[in-house]
């Protein structure tokens, strides 16, 4: 995949959450026709429900749709994570065990395969890639800060 502008790694924290910035960040380029068709698979509007956009949806107990609708209409990470956390009453640990859960996915679970196979279909075979975090730094051209 390409270096996308405009959207920020998975490890850019939003509030007290990983990957939340991304997924603001793509519906927003989505929107303005920038998006490269093998992340549009990747949204959550239900397309692909084990995606991280669709779980951190879940776990936010707000519907996809409804948080482009507050990105569409322009407001900001803050506000729309504010929206989400009034309805959704995560405790701190709840939301420690979902940052170790996405920001590990890939490493020794059932993911691995699917991970290694697409680093090396992406050429990025002998780089230090344990999680799809990594994996999708490095296949946009950052370093991961795990590196």
């Amino acid at each position: 995949m390409p270096n996308v502008p405009g959207v920020r790694s998975p490890y850019v924290k939003t509030g007290k959450f990983f990957y939340l910035a991304r997924m603001l960040d793509k519906m927003r380029v989505h929107a303005a026709g920038h998006l490269p068709p093998e992340y549009v698979a990747n949204l959550g509007d239900g397309s692909n429900p084990n995606g991280f956009d669709s779980r951190l949806c879940r776990f936010l107990r707000v519907e996809y749709a409804d948080v482009r609708a507050r990105v569409l209409a322009g407001e900001t990470d803050e506000a729309i994570l504010a929206w989400a956390l009034a309805g959704a009453q995560r405790t701190e640990e709840e939301c420690d065990v979902w940052n170790a859960f996405l920001s590990k996915r890939g490493w020794r679970d059932e993911r691995t395969s699917a991970l290694a196979k697409m680093a090396a279909d992406s050429g990025l075979t002998g780089k230090p890639i344990a999680t799809f975090f990594d994996y999708f730094d490095y296949d946009e051209g950052r370093v991961p800060p795990t590196a």
